[in-house]
């Protein structure tokens, strides 16, 4: 049986692990598909650096000013939906920012929540920048630290060591517990990280869906991904020195037949990702000795 044939846990942070905001943006559109309801938060107050990860100030409908505060909530689909289609019941979503602190203590809480729910398995979606052009498809690459997962989808389990972000501290405590997952990694243009991209967003989609037997309607997405595309092709055309790099890229992307989704070429990307974050402070932030 396919070990995402139970109820599943869609799970995606803001911050480090979300390069151009693709994974929480996935995760996004799909809680919204399902109109999810939050059925347990994760208390901000102790996991948080609020000069860090601001709280935000808006309007509720009566014009009343609201905060609303950095946090990691799990959502289930609403019961409308679930009555016309079955299948989405079993997916749940957990979504929130990266914690600044005591990430031990907010794991367990985390732990806490899949167990409460009976998650039978965890699907991770997660985004890094990489020496890609975005003309190209945005590549994903998929592992995992779960045996019956590696050899149900012929994957690769992740032989990285170095720094590494909640993600993979949730991925670890899952395989204690006997919890399959699976981490998704979409691969973003490094140049153009400042703005969300759509068209990693979608890729990152298509493929949850393979793993989720599932297939939700994308709505304006492929459209937004081609303005997104075509916009950083207008850029590119009044500078001659991106464009010459982004012409580099895609050389190298086509030299070998998607190098970019070989195993080895993703390990080599995630590995640079990962020493680079690591080596740079995040903005407002000075690097520690």
């Amino acid at each position: 049986m396919n070990i995402f044939a139970g109820r599943t846990l869609i799970v995606a942070f803001e911050g480090w692990n979300d390069a151009a905001e693709s994974a929480s943006a996935a995760a996004k559109f799909i809680a919204e598909k399902l109109n999810a309801d939050v059925v347990g938060t994760v208390d901000p107050e102790d996991y948080y650096d609020f000069q860090f990860t601001r709280p935000s100030v808006s309007f509720d409908g009566e014009g009343n000013r609201q905060i609303s505060w950095p946090s990691t909530d799990l959502c289930a689909p609403a019961v409308e939906v679930v009555a016309e289609n079955p299948q989405l019941g079993r997916i749940h979503v957990l979504l929130g920012v990266e914690p600044s602190r005591r990430w031990q203590s907010f794991t367990a809480e985390v732990m806490e929540m899949i167990e409460d729910r009976e998650i039978d398995s965890v699907l991770f979606l997660g985004a890094m920048l990489a020496d890609v052009p975005h003309t190209r498809p945005i590549s994903v690459s998929a592992t995992s630290q779960n045996e019956r997962a590696r050899n149900e989808f012929n994957l690769e389990r992740s032989h990285y060591e170095g720094p590494v972000g909640i993600l993979s501290v949730l991925g670890i405590a899952l395989e204690k517990a006997g919890i399959p997952s699976v981490a998704l990694w979409a691969s973003v243009p490094h140049y153009v990280h400042n703005t969300p991209s759509p068209k990693a967003t979608l890729a990152l989609l298509v493929e949850a869906e393979k793993y989720l037997g599932v297939q939700f309607e994308h709505g304006s997405l492929a459209d937004e991904a081609f303005t997104w595309e075509r916009g950083i092709d207008e850029v590119a055309e009044g500078d001659e020195d991106m464009a010459g790099y982004i012409a580099q890229l895609e050389k190298n992307r086509d030299e070998v037949e998607s190098p970019a989704a070989s195993g080895d070429a993703l390990a080599m990307e995630f590995e640079k990702f990962l020493r680079a974050s690591d080596e740079t402070p995040p903005e407002g932030e000075a690097k520690k000795d």
